[in-house]
């Protein structure tokens, strides 16, 4: 019995691994077109009907490029840090519920899984600049983690105000709690909540106009620069699961999860079609608006984020504790 439910699960992982890694590649595609028809151009189109097979090019050519290793790196932690910045961003899937009963563990701390494994892809980013042995590498990495940790807080108030309305940390319990109202509509404190979410996710995934860690004019490729081939596309592939991840979060806390009109197998349909909602809502800021400065960045997390968010919360609590128990007590 016991093997029986190891094969089980081994067998799940291994399909929804392979699942995040063929969204992902897709989700690429995705942003191009959408970039694309923003800026009335045409886009990817030449690979297969429409360009469909373009990310299929893109990762042949990856796998053939020659693999560059930087003669005063240090190997072993240039070697190790696209794995470490990979794992935990794809590591987030497995307690993400994409509708009840489907999942590889909807567990009683869900959220807090997600939010403490997401938070480790730092380690695998500054390994990246630190093992490049580059001035340019480093000096990314070190603001990406001033930036990241400075928005860390900001993400994890901004999300625990469902936690505090649903009364569980469970994400299918959140969901639940949102039957009859999403939380995005919860007067002022949804509002306020999903807008503190974005501006965080967008920071913490460090997109535009908060991409201060590779800056063209001034740092190229960021963090990255040293990398070439199969090391840099388990890079990019990160940092895509990574937005995903954070995409099927903000739906699953905000936007009612699976709950939408028509039969429960519909579920997974709605949950994906809102995350891509939240992935397109970022993507257009990426693509609309300039690169601010670090000072900036940093006031608006330390400044406005924090106070904003922190605040919220302890309104929510208040809500919460005046009205007598959460939503899904």
């Amino acid at each position: 019995m016991t093997t029986a439910l190891a094969v089980r699960d081994f067998v799940a992982a291994f399909v929804l691994l392979n699942a995040v890694i063929a969204v992902v590649t897709y989700v690429t595609l995705l942003e191009r077109k959408f970039a694309a028809r923003m800026q009335s151009r045409i886009g990817p189109y030449r690979v297969g009907p429409h360009g469909l097979l373009q990310p299929i090019a893109d990762a042949l050519k990856l796998m053939m490029k020659e693999d560059v290793v930087p003669a005063t790196s240090d190997r072993w932690v240039f070697n190790l840090a696209p794995l470490v910045f990979l794992i935990p961003c794809v590591l987030i899937f497995a307690t993400i519920p994409f509708a009840p009963g489907l999942g590889l563990a909807d567990l009683n701390i869900g959220v807090l899984f997600f939010l403490a494994v997401s938070a480790l892809e730092i380690v695998g980013l500054f390994m990246a600049g630190w093992g490049s042995n580059n001035k340019y590498a480093l000096l990314s990495a070190m603001r990406a983690v001033n930036q990241i940790i400075s928005y860390d807080l900001p993400f994890i108030f901004a999300a625990l105000i469902p936690v505090v309305l649903g009364g569980t940390l469970r994400l299918g319990g959140i969901v639940e709690a949102q039957r009859g109202l999403w939380f995005v509509a919860y007067p002022l404190l949804g509002q306020l909540g999903f807008l503190a979410y974005l501006v965080a996710m967008i920071a913490a995934e460090n997109r535009v106009p908060f991409d201060i860690l590779e800056a063209e004019s001034e740092l190229v490729a960021g963090f990255r620069v040293e990398y070439s081939g199969m090391k840099f596309a388990l890079i990019q592939l990160a940092e895509y699961a990574h937005v995903i991840g954070t995409s099927y979060l903000g739906a699953l806390l905000f936007l009612g999860g699976w709950l939408g009109p028509g039969p429960a197998w519909l579920g997974l349909i709605w949950l994906s079609l809102k995350a891509l909602a939240v992935f397109l809502l970022v993507t257009w800021v990426r693509w609309s608006f300039v690169r601010i400065r670090v000072d900036q960045i940093l006031g608006i997390s330390w400044k406005l984020l924090l106070p904003a968010t922190l605040s919220l919360l302890l309104v929510a609590a208040a809500v919460v504790a005046y009205s007598g128990g959460a939503r899904g007590a």
